[in-house]
């Protein structure tokens, strides 16, 4: 996740918001098809210049990886690098409590994320073929530390998250100046930025002891630390201050959370239901994303009431315009 507040206030943004989210569609590549329909739209055919110099500080590290796991240099990496994706990844522009205008997104390491992950997950299984016969379900396998491919998981996940975060710092370069072309009032953005992971793994300090701390459907909540809590399309989000809770590991929700599953929601909902749903919000409105309807979601406030012993809520957000992958 990474939202940055702005200067622009209500009042600024254009009253018809259509072309507003249909020039952010077109500076963003998001979405996917089946490899067998062409080419990929949520990747850049030609990466630009500004995608290329930000790779360049990704590249040494990969290739290295790829030294040592050659599979993986055949993944959609550099040309995934500033894209959206799809399923619930967004990028939205919210108003907060004071009426000023919020840029936030949602998306992480993409295709090259999910082949590093899926490529040790294979290797993990084989391992524990030989060493972990007593694992009562073969998606429990794991490295031991010090054994053969752990310091690679270890830094290709890591590398992962590096991509991540890059990603998010390119789309929102893309939409800061996608939107001052649109808008011809100056502004400053980044007034207030919070980029951060979920669904990570990082080395921490807990209870005495050095561990890897997994946050799965979690951020991380340390105090004072800012974090970003979305909800689903047509809810609030909230920017949210840590408060350190130890029992958690200092961590907190990372969102909603899904009620059902993406087959489940289409066959409960119509696109007239998502209209009314996502009524005062510019965003698509067809069957392709029905299974995003704000009911197939949790209530964002009942998880905010939740954590409040995590979680301190700094700004609440309310999406304008969303633009689904």
């Amino acid at each position: 996740m990474m939202a940055a507040k702005t200067t622009l206030r209500a009042e600024d943004l254009p009253d018809n918001l259509g072309p507003l989210r249909s020039a952010i569609e077109q500076a963003v590549p998001h979405g996917s098809v089946p490899r067998h329909r062409g080419r990929d739209p949520g990747s850049w055919e030609n990466p630009p210049v500004s995608v290329d110099q930000v790779w360049a500080t990704l590249a040494d590290e990969f290739n290295r990886l790829c030294e040592l796991h050659p599979r993986l240099a055949g993944t959609n990496n550099r040309k995934h690098l500033g894209t959206l994706g799809s399923g619930n990844h967004f990028i939205e522009i919210c108003l907060d409590e004071a009426g000023f205008v919020w840029f936030m997104l949602h998306s992480g390491s993409r295709g090259v994320g999910n082949a590093i992950g899926t490529h040790f997950i294979e290797l993990a299984k084989k391992d524990a073929e030989l060493h972990q016969r007593n694992l009562p379900d073969k998606d429990l396998a794991y490295f031991e530390e010090g054994a053969r491919y752990f310091g690679d998981y270890v830094r290709g996940v890591s590398w992962a998250q590096k991509f991540a975060m890059r990603n998010r710092e390119v789309m929102m370069a893309h939409l800061i100046a996608t939107v001052r072309k649109v808008i011809a009032r100056p502004f400053e953005s980044h007034v207030e930025a919070v980029n951060c992971h979920h669904n990570y793994v990082q080395r921490e300090r807990h209870f005495g002891e050095d561990v890897f701390v997994t946050r799965k459907g979690a951020v991380s909540a340390r105090r004072g630390e800012l974090g970003i809590i979305p909800g689903s399309m047509g809810a609030r989000s909230y920017i949210v201050r840590g408060l350190g809770n130890p029992e958690s590991f200092e961590s907190c929700s990372h969102g909603a959370g899904r009620v059902m599953s993406r087959t489940q929601a289409k066959k409960l909902f119509s696109v007239q239901d998502h209209i009314q749903a996502t009524e005062g919000v510019e965003c698509r409105k067809d069957a392709n994303v029905v299974d995003e309807i704000p009911m197939a979601y949790k209530d964002i406030d009942a998880v905010m009431d939740a954590q409040r012993d995590l979680v301190e809520v700094v700004h609440t957000l309310k999406q304008v315009v969303c633009v689904k992958g």
